[in-house]
């Protein structure tokens, strides 16, 4: 339930998701160093939350450490909360993923969110699964003025099966999760003091019990992370930013599935690629690199590239018909513009999705440009300094 004082216009909340983003020609021990002095700036202007998500192996993403990277932020900043988006449960066990938010939690109580997602998982033995059926095709639709594009063709997803399992050794991602419902009540279990596995014996994890921080469940579908979300009773972040075309369903399968638990009423976050810039024309160019960058994450063999240089940016125009498909639903729904602009698009979003609160991640090359857009941002959605409330009173937990 969205706290009408937390902007002055009862906007709802503005958070961030920061991938510490790796720009061409720059070093990754830098973007980390960067990661945390943005974070020192969102805190400043009043963002309520800053998460960062865990991807390996991708030479464009630096934010492989997300326990890491909240708890050096946490250090350096006042008020913002800090957590995962998401901790990944086919690469990080639920217990260690407990473990770590909640060391961090010992320090900065009341400031911590531990956010849990689901990825590919490779089946053992390594032997690659068939590709999936094609789903069948359906066009865009705007829904109460939000465009809700088609789902991307299919075709790209053996590369990223086949990356994943490439990359499964060096990762060391050699668990096989239980059910997401399993591994989320592990974490709810061991905080509450009454676990025990299947045999009866009882665990206890010192920084884990009673710890102080929130749990999230992340999805990009109305499927298993969605429902288990609304079953246990936790708030939702459902991505707009990486899957669009799923994010109403998504939204929806969750306040079916809800039942009162940790929450007493379900909380939505919905997500959302943004880029501000003082004229649409400048957010444009600025913007001109994207559609290249998502082609590397859905298409490329090493995953997210380098953030390349808007003057080395792939013309719309000249893009092979096939490109264009494959990346079109993440460059049709990125909100960008000026001020206004902007602002009147993510206001629609959360009317139409009915978010409690937005969570925006900005990718542009330079620093000095990302910082830019979420300062404009924040100026003109209204966020304000000062104490940031958490998410609902606690109901009791299951």
């Amino acid at each position: 339930m969205t706290d009408p004082a937390a902007t002055p216009n009862s906007r709802v909340p503005l958070s961030v998701l920061d991938l510490a983003l790796v720009p061409e020609g720059r070093a990754g021990a830098q973007a980390v160093r960067d990661a945390v002095d943005l974070a020192v700036d969102l805190d400043r202007l009043g963002y309520r939350r800053v998460w960062y998500a865990e991807h390996h192996l991708s030479p464009g993403v630096g934010s492989a450490a997300p326990a890491v990277l909240a708890a050096a932020v946490a250090a350096r900043t006042e008020r913002i909360r800090v957590g995962s988006g998401a901790v990944l449960l086919s690469t990080t066990s639920p217990l260690v993923a407990a473990e770590q938010f909640g060391t961090i939690a010992a320090l900065h109580p009341g400031r911590v969110d531990l956010g849990l997602g689901r990825a590919f998982t490779p089946p053992k033995g390594g032997a690659p699964r068939p590709a999936p059926a094609a789903a069948p095709a359906s066009g865009p639709r705007v829904v109460d003025g939000l465009y809700v594009p088609p789902a991307p063709p299919t075709a790209g997803d053996s590369v990223l099966r086949e990356r994943a399992l490439a990359q499964a050794a060096v990762v060391g991602a050699s668990r096989t999760p239980a059910s997401f419902r399993a591994e989320v009540e592990l974490v709810l279990g061991l905080r509450a003091g009454t676990y025990a596995d299947d045999g009866g014996r009882r665990y206890v994890s010192p920084p884990v019990q009673d710890a102080a921080f929130d749990l999230w469940v992340l999805a990009s579908s109305g499927g298993e992370s969605a429902r288990v979300a609304g079953e246990l009773g936790l708030p939702l972040a459902a991505n707009y930013h990486v899957s669009p075309s799923n994010t109403l369903e998504t939204v929806a399968a969750y306040r079916a599935a809800f039942r009162p638990g940790v929450l007493a009423e379900p909380y939505v976050v919905v997500s959302a690629d943004v880029l501000v810039a003082d004229t649409t024309e400048r957010a444009r160019e600025l913007a001109s690199p994207f559609a290249d960058w998502v082609l590397s994450i859905r298409r490329g063999a090493d995953g997210a590239i380098a953030y390349p240089r808007p003057a080395d940016a792939t013309d719309w125009a000249e893009r092979p018909e096939d490109e264009r498909a494959v990346v079109a639903d993440r460059v049709d729904t990125r909100v960008v513009g000026d001020p206004a602009t902007v602002v009147g698009r993510l206001e629609t979003l959360a009317r139409v999705t009915g978010a409690d609160e937005l969570l925006v991640t900005t990718a542009a090359h330079d620093l000095a440009d990302r910082q830019r857009s979420f300062a404009l941002l924040a100026q003109a959605w209204g966020a304000t300094e000062g104490e940031a409330p958490r998410v609902p009173a606690l109901a009791a937990t299951p």
